[in-house]
């Protein structure tokens, strides 16, 4: 299986922005792609339109989210909690090209479950403080709600500083691995989608050796 490969651009006039304006620009300069890989589509088979515009700053990656979906769900409204069993959508990052990655999950309303792991069992849970530097915007607010159906769309703009990654920026291109993710695993239309593919025979995104290539021009 080919991994896929995303060359993502450089745009410094972002961390002079707010947050809640900067998705036009990622739209119109970043790199945009569709999450639409259907891995286990006999049992999951609901495809929502999931689409993400990335670019970095020099100091944090930039991500605006848009999902298009018939259920919306969100009931957890604290960090660091199940926020993958609300309409949910995730960035997953090795810096290094290794088995130490980080995972990014947020729901519709910008709740966050973040860690640094080596494998699924045992994170290594980021911090409050740790977790009021990763920026956030969501369209759909930030109180909770129980699910509702009908037909919706949804953005989601986060910033992820590279310094927590362990990375700097220098003006020269830095590769890393990484995947992106749209699930909702406790709505009446349970999915899981990725951007790079997974070949498992259950839902499982914690999979580095899955990861797509990411380069920062």
């Amino acid at each position: 299986m080919d991994k896929k490969t995303l060359s993502v651009p450089y745009i410094a006039s972002l961390d002079d922005m707010d947050i809640e304006s900067i998705a036009t620009i990622l739209e119109e300069q970043g790199a945009r792609r569709t999450i639409d890989s259907l891995n286990w589509s006999e049992q999951y088979p609901y495809h929502p339109l999931t689409t993400f515009s990335m670019a970095h700053s020099g100091t944090h990656i930039y991500i605006d989210f848009f999902v298009r979906c018939n259920f919306l769900k969100a009931v957890n409204y604290e960090n660091q909690s199940p926020v993958s069993q609300d309409s949910c959508v995730e960035f997953f990052v090795a810096p290094q090209c290794d088995n130490h990655y980080w995972n990014f999950e947020f729901n519709c309303i910008g709740a966050i479950n973040a860690s640094h792991r080596t494998e699924r069992k045992n994170p290594n849970r980021l911090t409050a403080e740790e977790l009021d530097r990763i920026k956030r915007y969501a369209s759909c607010g930030t109180r909770a709600f129980n699910e509702i159906e009908g037909l919706f769309t949804w953005n989601l703009t986060i910033a992820v500083p590279l310094d927590m990654l362990g990375l700097k920026y220098e003006g020269n291109p830095i590769k890393i691995a990484g995947n992106f993710y749209k699930c909702a695993s406790a709505t009446s239309q349970p999915h899981y989608l990725s951007w790079s593919p997974i070949e498992t025979e259950k839902p499982d995104f914690h999979r580095p050796e899955f990861f797509g290539e990411i380069t920062l021009l």
